[in-house]
């Protein structure tokens, strides 16, 4: 093995590594990010919800009471939905984060929460349009919801009164509650699954590499 002698004046180089601190932006919402987040949170959703209803539906056709069993299914379709539309804005939220720089963690729940309230008008405009299988399922309990009480309002009249029972009015109110419980809660529930998303995908702050020369 030979070894070679230094020189006295050589310089040994050596490599530190600094934290690059994270520079907010300017306009701290990033709307881009966003929209690509919505439509990959949409498109997520439309093939969950076909899934389900597809293995709903040959899960009937196979059976051998399928008037029986048609509730029991549709019920366990309903909740699969529900799971599918917070896995989709799971990923849209990680999408939306990725697809912005590097950013604090404040700045990536605040553009996962714009996320989802933006998914969330956008799938009560589906519901209104007709369009009930993107982010039909929460909306859909807050439109029957408020359909219920608008029919209600507008049949009220002093002609209408007497042929309501009490029976009826506490089915109206429990049905009219239940449906904005549900609406409440998956609303709630959607929103997390959007800021845990945000956060998993936020960017950490970029590491730079410096050269010294230590003599």
């Amino acid at each position: 093995m030979a070894y070679v002698n230094r020189p006295p004046n050589d310089a040994v180089s050596e490599r530190t590594v600094t934290n690059t601190p994270v520079v907010d932006y300017h306009d701290r919402i990033r709307w881009g990010p966003i929209i690509s987040g919505i439509v990959i949170a949409i498109a997520t959703q439309l093939i969950l919800s076909a899934l389900f209803a597809a293995i709903g539906a040959t899960s009937i056709a196979g059976s051998g009471a399928p008037r029986t069993n048609a509730a029991d299914v549709a019920g366990n379709v309903g909740i699969w939905s529900a799971i599918g539309l917070l896995i989709s804005l799971l990923i849209g939220g990680w999408v939306t984060a990725r697809g912005c720089g590097p950013m604090n963690r404040s700045t990536a729940l605040l553009n996962g929460a714009i996320l989802w309230a933006t998914t969330l008008a956008l799938s009560s405009w589906l519901v209104t349009s007709g369009v009930t299988g993107a982010f039909g399922l929460a909306a859909s309990a807050a439109s029957n919801a408020a359909g219920v009480i608008s029919n209600q309002v507008q049949g009220i009249n002093p002609q209408n009164l007497p042929n309501i029972s009490a029976e009826q009015a506490r089915d109206i109110a429990n049905a009219t509650a239940r449906s904005l419980w549900w609406f409440v809660f998956g609303s709630l529930l959607g929103l997390i699954a959007s800021l845990i998303g945000a956060v998993v995908g936020a960017r950490s702050p970029r590491k730079t590499y410096v050269e010294s020369n230590l003599r």
